[in-house]
């Protein structure tokens, strides 16, 4: 099996600094669902790892999150892709956890669902902590400039120098399948 985490917001739908707080917030980015499709139809197993602190916010609960997964891999589907897991983080910035990237628990638990290894599997964020979360576990990361990405690919810290940096995520999929 070959794996492929993404990141949801930034990467598969836009991003806003006042969270997605419903369905109709969550708006796909132009060309990620088909991406999407792209790995699936490739043979790839897609997993989304994403921080929701709006959560321990109460910003939204548990079964709105849920709807706006159900929402998103339903779109996927309807494009002919596939997500084969969502994990995600309910805690705050401040909670300590072992999930909230950068921390690694999110990939370690996708990890260990489908019995692999995360040796060089792609990561695709449009953060810091996505990019460091990914480099914590050995694997692949790659920075798209989508969400917040492009202000992250302009300070990157000298330990993530040499990571990939692409425009989207239809570029992150054409550069993973290369």
């Amino acid at each position: 099996m070959k794996l492929v985490i993404l990141d949801r917001d930034g990467v598969i739908n836009a991003d806003s600094d006042a969270y997605i707080k419903s369905p109709r917030e969550w708006v796909p980015i132009p060309g990620s669902l088909e991406a999407i499709a792209t790995l699936t139809n490739a043979g790839m197993t897609v997993a989304v790892a994403t921080n929701q602190s709006g959560l321990a916010q109460g910003l939204f609960d548990i079964d709105t999150l849920n709807r706006i997964h159900g929402l998103m891999v339903e779109r996927v589907d309807a494009v002919g892709g596939r997500i084969d897991a969502i994990a995600f983080c309910p805690h705050g910035p401040d909670a300590g956890c072992e999930c909230r990237k950068p921390a690694p628990g999110l990939l370690l638990a996708l990890a260990k669902r489908f019995g692999i290894s995360l040796l060089d599997v792609p990561v695709v964020g449009d953060s810091v902590r996505d990019l460091e979360c990914a480099l914590s576990v050995g694997a692949r990361p790659i920075l798209v400039r989508s969400g917040k990405g492009r202000d992250a690919a302009e300070s990157l810290p000298p330990h993530l120098a040499g990571v990939l940096v692409v425009e989207d995520l239809e570029a992150a999929v054409s550069a993973i399948l290369a």
